[in-house]
């Protein structure tokens, strides 16, 4: 008979509260539009994370399965230590290698799901036309073109798909994938090197856009917006980006959302795409 899967327990009701409420996010985001429009970098991404303090430890394990049953992801992961546990339910890959082949699949773009198949036919042709979430993602794109072309074979870099729609759990988003072929003397760690962090939880250029994150975010995002890897005994490489996912500790749990900022943001649009990506998880401890 096959093995049934451990039974989900029920979670305490918690409180979540943001580090950047909706009035102080949206002012953050007009901040960084008057700095894209000054011409100091082209796209950040900006980000919030809810906390919420734990009267009683919670178990990883059971706290993951409840994640996996009401967020199934591609890039879902269970990380423990002695000091915290990640429990990721991410979209996103970041790179995979095989074969000295790579490929990163940028996400940028996010709209609801509908309510019906016709509905979410409409969402996804009106976010694939969408001026301002084509832009988030072009730019996000051609930032990880340029660092995987600092380790690949000249010439070997290219786009196969920008900007796709694609459905997942909760919401649509834009996806794209960049390729090349690892130049010859360099490993999966050269790559990682020349990649780290993720463009897309970061902005455009690269550089800038971590000062400004530094200067603005209120406080550090620690494993959120960073990346989970495995690199084989044969070189190969697989990775994720670390978002929509729970970061426990003994005494307080935390979850991460955040959107790329752009000349064409909309402040209060912005602060609803954030509460769309955190809902599933944060409605895991509602009463």
């Amino acid at each position: 008979m096959p093995r049934c899967s451990a039974p989900t327990v029920s979670l305490p009701p918690l409180t979540f509260t943001p580090d950047l409420d909706r009035d102080g996010f949206c002012d953050v985001v007009r901040d960084i539009i008057a700095r894209i429009n000054q011409g100091e970098l082209f796209q950040a991404n900006l980000t919030t994370q809810f906390r919420a303090i734990l009267e009683a430890p919670l178990s990883a394990s059971a706290l993951y399965r409840r994640v996996r049953r009401v967020s199934p992801a591609p890039f879902g992961a269970y990380f423990n230590t002695p000091d915290f546990a990640l429990l990721s339910a991410s979209v996103e890959r970041f790179l995979s290698m095989d074969y000295r082949l790579i490929e990163t699949r940028p996400i940028k773009g996010t709209a609801p799901l509908g309510q019906s198949p016709e509905e979410d036919s409409i969402i996804a042709l009106a976010l694939a036309h969408d001026d301002k979430e084509y832009a988030e993602n072009l730019m996000i794109t051609d930032l990880m073109r340029n660092d995987i072309g600092r380790v690949a074979h000249l010439g070997s870099v290219h786009v196969p798909d920008l900007c796709k729609v694609e459905r997942f759990t909760h919401v649509h988003h834009l996806v794209s994938a960049v390729r090349g072929q690892l130049s010859d003397g360099l490993t999966a760690l050269d790559l990682l090197r020349a990649t780290l962090p993720p463009g897309s939880v970061t902005g455009a250029p690269k550089h800038q856009a971590l000062k400004v994150i530094d200067a603005t975010e209120p406080a550090s995002r620690g494993a959120y917006c960073g990346s989970l890897f495995r690199i084989g005994a044969d070189g190969a490489l697989d990775s994720s980006v670390v978002i929509r996912s729970l970061v426990l500790k003994s005494d307080c749990l935390t979850l991460g959302a955040g959107c790329g900022i752009t000349t064409l943001s909309d402040p209060e649009r912005e602060y609803e795409e954030l509460l769309l990506k955190a809902a599933p998880l944060l409605d895991m401890f509602r009463p």
